[in-house]
């Protein structure tokens, strides 16, 4: 093996264990060294939610530390990426720069960018998927294309072998030496910022603490608590029956091997169709997030826009009066507002809250999904393009969706999955001394309104769901 210094660039990728892209890169040398560039083009956005820079700069300390016990470092750059890394990968002499791919079109961009410019100084690059359990030219119908229907999707998906987590070098590695240490630091190397030394502020407590360890430890934790009634349990918020992992994989603090091997794992262990059919309902909710990427990829201009025709000049009516008391959790609609103070409060909501208050925003504010879309971004701690485009365009019924017209009714959404009013009743406090039917059914009287201080209804569910099938009706003729 040899010592010829190779730097690996982090991007969704924040871990040791199971990464490919460094795997390789330490199959290569016995010097590597780990880069995180600090892109201003992403970080002033007006869409970055600081409670995922938060989040991804825990990450970033863990992963540093990390390194140090293997004998290396993690270099933080702060700057373009297509200007910065070429000058210390020049400066350190590195042979080559390896990385993980990614779907979304400003990473291809970017990276292509990197790429040229490393080359245009003699300077390879290496790179592999990593972040998917298949790559996006690996699932494809009988005529090579792209699907655009999830069911046939995951049936071919599923058929496909999957990789195992690949296990980590045994050899320690090689880091800078003290003059490298120097010319880093003069190009620009920084310790790793706080949240706040960026300008994000986040306060309160993160559903998931940083790093890959507890990635792991949350990942065992699900598999003993909520996997073996993962189909039964994952509808109702009131309920832990989610993994809550979405944050680590969106930056790759937990590989995608990893946790389908766990679902390979117990589904070894089971003795019954039904306990089967739980750990498969959580294998197609990672099905969905492939799907969703590999959208992306295929079809980049979903990121702009909506995908079916109508509704590419659908008249929204964009009341922004309605769309702010939507953000804030005052449209007088429990189950909607409950999970709108959740996103608030803890910069996360349980999926099935994210339908409801979607379908609520698109089909009875007639809002566009975008502003929704966009919101989602700026306050989720797992908000991933891919995932956070397909499940609005889902919502709006505007995607790659057979049943384009699916409408939430937000009582019967509570009914259905938050009866007892739990959820409700633990982000809605001035309405816990309220009967349960009342809270479920949003049949509250105007004295009880008043009385709590919880606002009238804004509209209408009924007159709203007719407008805006009315609507609909009128762009596709």
């Amino acid at each position: 093996m040899s010592e010829d210094l190779i730097l690996f660039w982090h991007r969704r990728d924040l871990r040791i264990q199971d990464n490919l892209g460094l795997i390789k890169a330490c199959e290569s040398s016995s010097k590597v060294i780990g880069l995180f560039c600090l892109d201003p083009n992403l970080l002033k956005r007006d869409d970055i939610a600081p409670v995922r820079v938060t989040y991804m700069i825990g990450c970033l300390q863990f992963l540093q530390e990390e390194y140090k016990k293997l004998g290396s470092q993690l270099l933080i750059l702060q700057g373009e990426p297509q200007e910065i890394i070429p000058k210390l990968a020049r400066e350190l002499k590195a042979k080559a720069v390896y990385f993980n791919l990614d779907i979304e079109p400003f990473a291809r961009n970017r990276d292509r960018s990197v790429s040229e410019a490393l080359k245009s100084i003699g300077i390879r690059t290496e790179t592999t998927w990593d972040q998917l359990l298949h790559a996006p030219n690996q699932i494809l119908t009988q005529s090579q294309e792209p699907y655009k229907v999830y069911t046939p999707f995951w049936r071919n998906w599923n058929l496909k072998p999957k990789a195992k987590p690949q296990p980590l070098f045994s050899k320690p590695l090689i880091g800078l030496t003290e003059t490298e240490q120097e010319l880093a630091k003069n190009i620009g190397v920084i310790p790793v910022p706080s949240a706040q030394e960026l300008g994000f502020i986040w306060d309160n407590f993160l559903i998931l603490e940083p790093g890959e360890i507890a990635a792991q430890e949350r990942l065992e934790e699900f598999c003993d608590r909520a996997l073996y009634e993962y189909d039964e349990q994952r509808n109702f918020p009131a309920i832990d029956g989610t993994s809550q992992l979405s944050a680590a994989l969106k930056f790759g603090v937990i590989s995608i091997r990893s946790i389908w091997q766990k679902t390979i794992e117990a589904m070894e262990n089971c003795r019954s169709d039904e306990t089967r059919n739980q750990i498969q309902s959580w294998q197609q909710e990672l099905a969905w997030r492939e799907f969703y990427q590999h959208a992306l990829y295929h079809f980049p201009e979903l990121e702009l826009g909506s995908y079916r025709e109508p509704f590419k000049s659908f008249p929204w009516h964009n009341n922004e009066q309605y769309f702010q008391a939507w953000c804030e959790g005052k449209t007088g609609y429990p189950i909607v507002d409950a999970a709108m103070r959740q996103l608030q409060e803890i910069g996360w909501m349980h999926n099935r809250c994210r339908m409801i208050v979607a379908s609520f925003l698109t089909k009875d504010l007639i809002i566009n999904w975008q502003w929704g879309e966009k919101y989602f971004m700026q306050t989720l701690i797992d908000g991933d393009l891919a995932s956070n485009n397909g499940g609005w365009q889902w919502s709006a019924s505007s995607g790659m969706d057979p049943k384009p017209l699916r409408i939430f009714n937000p009582a019967s959404q509570a009914q259905k999955f938050d009866s007892e009013a739990e959820y409700i009743r633990q982000w809605l406090p001035e309405l816990r001394s309220l009967e349960t039917d009342q809270l479920v059914t949003g049949k509250i009287s105007p004295r009880d309104r008043k009385s709590c201080g919880y606002p009238q209804p804004i509209v209408d569910h009924n007159q709203q769901q007719r407008l805006f099938k009315q609507l609909y009706q009128e762009q596709k003729l």
